[in-house]
């Protein structure tokens, strides 16, 4: 029962068990549903709106834990091809579009992520970013020329809410046709391109509170899960170190301070002692890091971090696992001069 009382918590509505047929005969999708639980809006107050949109957004959380299973999954089949030199490309129109570019495009300044490896793509190309683009998430061959760029090590996720835009559909069947794996993310349990996808990730978020609007629950869903996707992408890649951001690139004055609080935390330095050790890595984090453990000479420190992909954690292992239980250096001399010294 839906309370009468303006601004009170309401229940959502059931979602893809009750949708009613298109003209197509499919069932029609959740997100283009009317909602009940949001009837009325506009007889509340504002905070009575704040309150239906809260209450609604509660349902997101869930629908993404549901889908976990199948992310994880999707995590280790990016990570697998991005090891051999593999891209995620993402494609969506509107909402959907611009939620990939933004996602793609934080991982650069954030994890130090080589330009190219994880790439957006929006109907309607740069201009959609903050415009709406006529008709552009209707060219399926926009979407079929920015698929068929992709390869058989590479990832392509399609986005849409409704899991019908055309523009993804032709993206997913370019790439798949390439050899590429092809997922869907949909907030649409009966998406009309699942078929056009190796798995079909469902964020079942149900109807919008206003009817059709997917910037609001599915876009969140969506968001969450992209975010999720990448940043669980990005740790299986040696991209962090425990649960710090030691491949971020100090591209200005608040993320020099922040590398050095991130080398303090993780080294247990003083802050004098943190800027020393920086400036003698050029200001590389991770070499700190990695030199700050093992005592390494910061160019070992570094030919080892490349020849474990950037693992802080591998090259640490490998260094100190170079070193006999007293501490001194294997098949050197007790001034650690020989090759491969650690603590040079």
């Amino acid at each position: 029962m839906t309370s009468s009382q303006p601004g009170s918590a309401r229940p959502t509505s059931p979602t893809s068990e009750t949708a009613p047929p298109t003209s197509a005969g499919r069932p029609l999708s959740p997100t283009e549903q009317r909602n009940s639980a949001s009837s009325g809006l506009d007889d509340l107050d504002t905070l009575g709106v704040l309150r239906v949109l809260n209450a609604e957004d509660h349902a997101v959380i869930d629908a993404v834990a549901a889908a976990l299973p199948q992310l994880a999954e999707l995590v280790d089949i990016a990570a697998d091809r991005m090891r051999r030199g593999g891209r995620v490309h993402y494609f969506g129109a509107g909402t959907s579009g611009r939620l990939g570019v933004l996602d793609a495009s934080e991982l650069l300044p954030t994890f130090n992520l080589e330009p190219g490896r994880v790439i957006g793509h929006i109907a309607g190309g740069q201009a959609a970013l903050v415009n709406a683009v006529e008709n552009a998430e209707d060219s399926g061959a926009d979407g079929s020329a920015a698929g068929a760029e992709l390869g058989p090590d590479d990832v392509a996720i399609g986005i849409a809410a409704s899991g019908s835009t055309p523009y993804v559909g032709g993206a997913l069947d370019a790439a798949r046709a390439n050899g590429a794996h092809a997922v869907l993310i949909s907030n649409n349990p009966h998406a009309t391109l699942a078929d056009k996808a190796d798995d079909h990730i469902v964020l079942d978020t149900g109807p919008e509170v206003i009817t059709g609007s997917t910037r609001l629950k599915a876009g969140t869903a969506q968001k969450l899960t992209l975010n999720g996707f990448s940043t669980a992408l990005m740790v299986a890649l040696g991209r962090t170190w425990d649960n710090l951001m030691v491949s971020v690139v100090a591209t200005n004055a608040k993320l020099r301070e922040r590398t050095v609080r991130i080398l303090r935390e993780a080294a247990d330095l003083g802050d004098a002692d943190a800027r020393a050790l920086l400036e003698r890595c050029d200001g590389d984090l991770k070499t700190a890091i990695v030199v700050s453990f093992t005592e390494a000479a910061p160019a070992l420190a570094v030919s080892t971090l490349e020849s474990h992909d950037g693992s802080v954690r591998d090259a640490i292992a490998e260094l100190v696992g170079t070193k006999t239980p007293d501490g001194s250096d294997d098949g050197t001399d007790s001034e650690g001069s020989g090759p491969g010294t650690v603590g040079a």
